[in-house]
């Protein structure tokens, strides 16, 4: 074992029910557009969990799996979220530190947009190394995307939102994978996408009634261009992914699974498929596309889905992919060294085409 090495402990995911797109579609919540275009056919939904509370039980599923860790063994809790904890002014990550593991260790939560789990967990990383007598730390991810402040259909089309929370358990004493590389590319000046031409206000909500991504989009391309925009997104996923595999001494064709973040199918095509000619049956499309964007919780949730269900077996590799606003982008390379007892043996199963996938335009 190096000195420098960092496994995968454990993982934990708790998902609320999921909520079929054609009922949201029948009811009027989800405009037909959206699930055409998205090609999603399902969205976890809280009735009532927030995101602390979500990602507290994916924590103690995490910790459960892991032998019961108690609070001498974390010496680091990192809680990263998107949207509203369900208080202000208020520590969500002490709260997960609470009722999980307790003890006290530093706690601190991260706000980098849907890259907020990867980008703490390379975060996680460096804090475990830079002390030999540290050993392990605990990241979780949590949200809820409520109304009426958001719509988790409307409020950034493409991209389904949905609820829950997870856990990833980083040590430097073992585990069932080993993390190959961790990298994390930034690009600052496409920083204005997320806030449009909105002017700074004094509370949440002052200027909108709700989330509204896609308006802060057009404000961002109507400024800068879409040739632009496009080609400095397309830059910094190339960054994060090369750079990645080039630490961890592989190429994407070695890669048996790629963890992806959990937009919908027509930019994961444009981003991903196309861009990286990714075979969809390599990625966790196939799975995320039931589940929907958890906000910083993606690639956690993709991996822990892959080892679960058997997809991702001892001596195979992934790729876990995260991008979120500011924007930066993250990317690790994941080393099956064991099987988990938790997984189930089985792959999950490769649904028939809905009418939606016969009847979209390429």
């Amino acid at each position: 074992m190096a000195d420098d090495d960092l496994y995968i402990a454990s993982l934990g995911t708790r998902l609320p029910p999921p909520l079929a797109v054609a009922d949201a579609v029948a009811s009027g919540s989800c405009a037909p557009g959206v699930a055409r275009a998205s090609r999603m056919r399902s969205v976890v939904v809280s009735d009532g969990e927030s995101g602390p509370e979500l990602a507290a039980g994916a924590a103690s599923v995490a910790l459960d799996r892991a032998g019961g860790r108690a609070a001498a063994d974390v010496d680091l809790v990192l809680h990263a979220h998107v949207y509203h904890q369900g208080h202000v002014v208020w520590a969500p990550a002490s709260y997960v530190q609470r009722v999980t593991v307790g003890g006290h260790c530093p706690a601190f939560q991260v706000q980098q947009a849907s890259n907020g789990g990867l980008g703490a967990v390379e975060l996680a990383s460096a804090y475990l190394l830079a002390a030999p007598e540290r050993s392990a730390a605990l990241v979780t991810t949590g949200d809820r995307f409520a109304p009426p402040r958001f719509d988790r259909f409307g409020s950034d089309p493409g991209t389904v939102y949905a609820d829950g929370g997870t856990a990833l358990l980083l040590s430097r004493r073992g585990g069932f994978a080993r993390l190959r590389s961790l990298v994390t590319v930034s690009e600052p000046e496409l920083e204005g996408m997320h806030r449009g031409d909105d002017p700074f206000g004094a509370a949440p909500f002052e200027h909108r009634p709700m989330v509204d991504l896609d308006a802060h989009k057009r404000d961002f391309v109507e400024r800068h261009s879409l040739s632009f925009s496009i080609a400095r997104v397309g830059a910094g996923q190339r960054a994060a992914i090369k750079q990645a595999l080039s630490r961890a001494g592989a190429g994407l064709a070695d890669m048996d699974r790629v963890a992806l973040p959990h937009l919908g199918h027509r930019r994961l095509r444009s981003g991903y498929f196309r861009a990286f000619g990714l075979d969809e049956e390599r990625t966790t499309w196939h799975w995320s596309r039931t589940v929907g964007h958890l906000g910083a919780g993606d690639p956690i949730a993709g991996l822990d889905h892959l080892v679960g269900s058997g997809e991702l077996r001892a001596g195979q590799l992934a790729l876990l992919v995260s991008v979120g606003a500011g924007f930066t982008w993250s990317c690790a390379v994941v080393e099956m060294l064991r099987d988990v007892p938790w997984a189930t043996g089985r792959c999950a199963a490769r649904e028939e085409p809905d009418e939606h996938e016969e009847g979209e335009a390429a």
